[in-house]
């Protein structure tokens, strides 16, 4: 299961994940996923439908199901607009008839078409070329003559992003979420007919703005109820004072309290401070339309996701993601910041283990770099579980933002420009100091362990002879960037988007450096970091003496969203047998 929404009160939009041993599109025997779309009834009963997607055929068009939501209507008590994965063309369907009917053709030059409050598709985008310079232009219908004009045009070279956020009532405004010449992104107001950007309408004075929350209610259709934003975790600012008033009344019926973290404007250098849930906090996930009844979730990097009703001020639990985690000694989990070497603030989430169980510290210690390396952790529960499975065992786990993370703002981001093996892999080491100043990492016995990206750091740290660390344990990670590099430049856009910003270090090149033991493994069925990344750099340290693990896990792909049980398992059960064993990091 990939996600579920209501789109009437009662149908839902269901996307889910298959593994197929024969490509009803190649027709070649093969292991892979797909994603299938359906809507069901109340009872899960799929909708029949008519909808037939032309170059499809009968097996085809029952795989992928209904095609991509388009937007679910709303204001239409029967229908939603659905895309063709093939041609793009855009249908309405009937929920309870089943009748489809094409409103729109697609095309090749365009993608991405967006929905107006009334059901009209008045916005898209187009991938082009500028003498050899790619962009992404940003189509939008005239409100008067009903003909597509373009209205923005961002370069990847500048990597300032122009998006359409939301319409509103008015046909000649819209919302736009742009980071043109700031360093976080905000939401404008944007006048089509004039073609001009107005006043902001929510800037985060610390965040990224991430998006708009509208009304569907028949009372104030298309009211702006919210703007989201990308603060220690997703947030919502709510300027409808009923939800307002729900969201801090939930926070003391399900006791939730707030901790200060203090903190430096990664751009400015300004210190301020702000509150974040203590342990978990929560979020409204859905409302009735007169707003009397809700649907919460309360979640945290401490607390598996809880789901409740409140009805007529009555909450009732409707279910945990991880019932049997309920009474385990989780570790806590906090956001901190420190300073890398050159004066550069980088976020951090700590995760600590249970005072009661393994004393106050310090502690045994897991670095972990994230993947990407254009990504970002948040204080919400780590679904991978690696955090709290260590930290259950007695480790203290940092997740570093190091520079070129993505999500705290442009400075932070750009910084790791060019910086592979070099200032990002700082600002690791940085973190581990940190903690060792702060009496929470033993510093005879820190290790990294990364995945992806996050892979690569892992073996960069075991080149670096800083003696930070004791060992250090690569998940699919690229030996060299080389293999970075050719993804990212056989695409035209990310030739110029990210490509350029693929420069470093390679740690194959540096494998006569290395003085720690690397527990290197990879899944079997990596199409994105080929196994044999993991296996060159294994047998180049084999003929140089060094001491390597090297584990090929079965029926395993590259990203987390494709992995099985037995596939999480393997990953900690492994590194955790070699933390204990040749690493020598045993938890006493």
């Amino acid at each position: 299961m990939i996600s579920v929404q209501f789109i009437k009160n009662d149908r839902i939009f269901v996307t889910t994940q298959q593994l197929v041993d024969h490509n009803v599109f190649t027709g070649r025997a093969e292991r892979s996923y797909a994603l299938r779309r359906q809507v069901l009834d109340l009872q899960g009963n799929p909708i029949r439908s008519s909808l037939r997607f032309d170059g499809l055929t009968t097996a085809q068009q029952a795989f992928v199901g209904v095609g991509s939501l388009v937007s679910s209507l709303p204001n239409d008590p029967e229908s939603i607009l659905v895309s063709s994965p093939t041609q793009g063309d855009i249908y309405r369907l009937n929920l309870y008839t089943g009748r489809a009917e094409r409103i729109e053709r697609g095309s090749t030059r365009f993608q991405s078409p967006q929905a107006d409050l009334s059901g009209e598709i008045r916005a898209r985008e187009e991938l082009d070329f500028d003498n050899g310079a790619a962009y992404i232009a940003v189509w939008l219908k005239h409100p008067d003559t009903g003909q597509f004009e373009e209205h923005f045009r961002w370069y990847a070279r500048d990597r300032e992003p122009v998006s359409v956020a939301a319409f509103t009532t008015d046909p000649n405004i819209i919302l736009v979420e742009s980071t043109t010449d700031r360093d976080r992104s905000a939401i404008y107001e944007y006048d089509i007919r004039a073609r001009q950007m107005g006043e902001i309408a929510f800037a985060h004075p610390l965040f990224e703005a991430g998006g708009v929350v509208l009304s569907r209610a028949e009372r104030d259709y298309g009211q702006i109820l919210g703007f989201t934003y990308n603060a220690d975790r997703g947030r919502t600012y709510w300027v409808d004072p009923a939800l307002a008033d729900a969201h801090e009344r939930l926070r003391d019926i399900l006791n939730v309290e707030t901790v200060p973290v203090q903190w430096t404007d990664i751009a400015t250098g300004d210190r301020t401070r702000f509150t974040v849930g203590d342990g978990a906090d929560v979020s409204i996930s859905g409302w009735s339309d007169d707003r009397t009844r809700f649907v919460i979730t309360r979640s945290g990097g401490a607390t598996p996701p809880e789901y409740y009703l409140l009805v007529d001020g009555r909450l009732r639990l409707l279910g945990r993601a991880y019932p049997e985690l309920q009474d385990a000694p989780l570790g806590d989990v906090r956001l901190i910041q420190y300073e890398a070497r050159d004066g550069l603030m980088i976020p951090g989430v700590l995760t600590t283990p249970d005072p009661a169980v393994y004393g106050e510290g310090p502690w045994p210690t897991i670095i972990t770099p994230h993947g990407g390396p254009w990504s970002r952790d948040d204080l919400d529960w780590d679904t991978t579980g690696w955090n709290q499975y260590f930290a259950a065992r007695g480790y203290a786990v940092l997740q570093p933002q190091f520079r070129g993370s993505q999500g705290w703002g442009q400075r932070l981001w750009r910084a790791g420009d060019r910086e592979w093996g070099r200032a990002m892999q700082d600002d690791n080491d940085d973190g581990a100091r940190w903690m060792i100043s702060e009496g929470l990492a033993d510093p005879n016995r820190i290790a990294m362990h990364g995945y992806s990206y996050g892979g690569y750091a892992s073996m960069m740290a075991a080149v670096r002879p800083n003696g930070l660390y004791r060992c250090a344990a690569a998940g699919a990670g690229p030996a060299t960037i080389a293999l970075f590099k050719k993804g990212t430049f056989n695409s035209r856009f990310l030739r110029e988007f990210q490509h350029p910003t693929a420069d470093g270090e390679d740690p194959l090149a540096r494998v006569n450096e290395i003085s720690i033991p690397l527990y290197l493994y990879t899944g079997d069925r990596d199409t994105r970091v080929l196994p044999s990344e993991s296996e060159t750099m294994a047998a180049a340290m084999r003929r140089a003496g060094k001491t390597v693990e090297l584990r090929i896990l079965p029926n395993m792909e590259h990203t987390l969203n494709t992995w099985t049980p037995a596939n999480f398992a393997a990953i900690l059960t492994s590194v955790e047998d070699f933390l204990e064993g040749p690493c020598g990091m045993a938890v006493e």
